[in-house]
């Protein structure tokens, strides 16, 4: 992440760094980023559809990032093929750095078997167990629990609990007896775990958190689940014991993967799904029991409708038991 400079940037740096072109003054110093209702001169701000177009007269933006001129706006403009993109990239050269104790805090556990990286942050409370490998730039936040490995340029937010026993019992009669959990958690580079996380060691072998995933807050990932690269995983979703992810597959808030699950890559599935089944690749999918997500809107249009079908379809019966009694009378 960039660091950000007092004196702003001027358009044209901007410009290049998201290869966009520059319609307009190229050499305005832009010192911040912000919403357009909320931009003031000397920000940037970023146009990305017809709902935002009354604002276009009235924000302070003294330039913008557009898919296309716009006429309505008198400022300098930056002409994109992604304007959403590239407001993320020009956000991390204004985004503060995040923070960082000063090395490995006295107060936190690190096991000598541990092998840490460089310029690696570890804050009071946090605990590094036996034969974990920390990489480098990692920040571990308090409350934060490492079992085994973890990757280059990994946040792992607060609260978070990795490498706790993945949850296997088998019946003897009437009692559970616990399946000793005997595998590790191996967590790649690049990811970000949000807080209150928990991510469960595996039976045998491993749970498997690959490169570039990136979960929200109050994730529950359980044992040997395996995470393909660039995935997202939004808040209070919970994937059953070993389920497969594939890769930049997109999983809304409060899903439910099943167990031994499979979800091909690039799979996209809606907030508050429950998925029992395998999704074949590149499917979008809602709804308990997960279906096709247009097929949902349909089917969720006529719940509310279903008292009302349900009693035109009793009187409907009755009706035709009526009509059968004359019949037969005749």
């Amino acid at each position: 992440m960039a660091e950000k400079v007092k004196s702003g940037f001027a358009l044209k740096k901007i410009a290049e760094r998201v290869a966009g072109e520059v319609v307009g003054d190229e050499k305005i110093r832009i010192t911040g980023i912000n919403a357009l209702a909320d931009a003031s001169e000397g920000e940037i701000s970023f146009f990305t559809g017809p709902r935002y177009k009354d604002q276009l007269t009235r924000t302070r933006a003294s330039a913008l990032l557009v898919s296309r001129r716009l006429e309505r706006f008198s400022g300098s403009q930056v002409i994109v093929s992604n304007p959403a993109l590239a407001y993320a990239r020009v956000a991390e050269l204004f985004a503060p750095l995040p923070a960082r104790f000063p090395g490995i805090s006295d107060r936190a556990f690190v096991h000598a078997n541990a092998l840490v990286g460089s310029h690696v942050s570890v804050y009071p409370s946090a605990y590094v167990g036996d034969g974990a490998e920390i990489g480098d730039e990692v920040i571990l936040y308090p409350g934060v629990f490492v079992g085994d490995r973890v990757g280059k340029d990994v946040i792992i937010h607060a609260g978070c609990v990795i490498g706790a026993d993945g949850f296997g019992f088998v019946r003897d009669g009437t009692a559970n007896v616990k399946i000793p959990q005997l595998g590790i958690v191996q967590i790649d580079d690049r990811v970000e775990i949000g807080a209150n996380s928990c991510i469960d060691r595996a039976a045998l072998g491993k749970t498997w958190i690959k490169a570039g995933v990136k979960t929200d807050n109050l994730v529950q990932i359980a044992h040997n689940v395996v995470i393909g690269e660039d995935t997202v995983i939004v808040a209070q979703t919970a994937i059953g014991g070993s389920a497969r992810v594939g890769k930049q597959a997109v999983i809304g808030g409060q899903v439910a993967v099943g167990d031994h699950v499979d979800i091909s890559d690039r799979v996209m599935i809606g907030s508050q799904s429950g998925v029992p089944k395998s999704i074949p690749e590149g499917q979008v999918v809602s709804g308990t029991p997960a279906m096709p997500h247009r097929l949902w809107l349909k089917t969720s249009s006529l719940i509310p409708k279903l008292p009302d079908l349900v009693g035109r379809l009793r009187d409907l019966e009755k009706r035709l038991a009526d009509l059968e009694k004359l019949f037969n009378k005749r």
